[in-house]
């Protein structure tokens, strides 16, 4: 997979995806990823890419042209363009997952007001990671390409890992333990020394929605 930021802060992705899973997935041949900024396709001597609203009204609105010769830049035929905004769709593991089978995501980074309408039709989706309003999309494009790395076959260790995860099922995750068996009188569930794999099973998937009825309640309706 390769995934493109178009970003007015190039500098800042380098940290994340240079780093932990994403430096292995690299390492393995299976992510690349690289950075454009639409100052660089700006065409006035101080690289102006914001512009006040028709209309008036506060803050500054990305120009349309810079902002398509960026995505064009790196454009190819099976490339898929996401636009990072608050008006998108909420952002989850189904979308995820999907996203993951793509070849090419350009992950464009709203900032500002937001963009010119009139680039609409640059992106073939919108995506929000939640009601919540951050300075640019630079952090929830990085949110994006790390959930959907991480579900490329190949990068995680152990293939089935991504399938017992929280949302996997559309439950959170099952109570996890490690070592020691004890801590502060508090016991690990006899159960998971059983051996008995059906029976953890059992156990793990009633345990999955206590977890999912205490904390998020409102999963509960849509797993069902």
């Amino acid at each position: 997979m390769r995934i493109d930021f178009v970003s007015l802060f190039p500098g800042m992705f380098a940290s994340v995806m240079d780093a932990s899973m994403m430096a292995r997935a690299q390492e393995k041949g299976l992510l690349d990823w690289g950075c454009v900024n639409p100052r660089d396709f700006a065409n006035n001597k101080h690289r102006k890419v914001d512009d006040r609203p028709f209309g008036g009204g506060p803050g500054m609105l990305m120009m349309a042209e810079p902002l398509e010769k960026a995505i064009k830049s790196v454009k190819k035929k099976n490339s898929k363009t996401v636009l990072l905004s608050p008006q998108g769709k909420q952002f989850d593991a189904k979308m995820a997952s999907r996203l993951s089978k793509e070849e090419h995501l350009i992950l464009v980074c709203g900032h500002y007001e937001g963009v010119d309408e009139r680039t609409a039709t640059l992106f073939d989706e919108e995506i929000s990671v939640g009601d919540f309003i951050l300075t640019g999309g630079e952090l929830p494009a990085m949110l994006v390409a790390d959930a959907v790395a991480r579900l490329v076959p190949g990068v995680l260790k152990k293939e089935d890992a991504a399938a017992c995860e929280s949302f996997a099922a559309g439950l959170l995750d099952f109570p996890q333990y490690t070592r020691p068996r004890v801590w502060r009188g508090r016991e690990v569930p006899e159960v998971l020394f059983s051996g008995d794999h059906a029976k953890i099973a059992v156990w793990r998937r009633a345990a999955a929605r206590a977890a999912t009825k205490r904390k998020r309640p409102d999963l509960i309706e849509r797993a069902r």
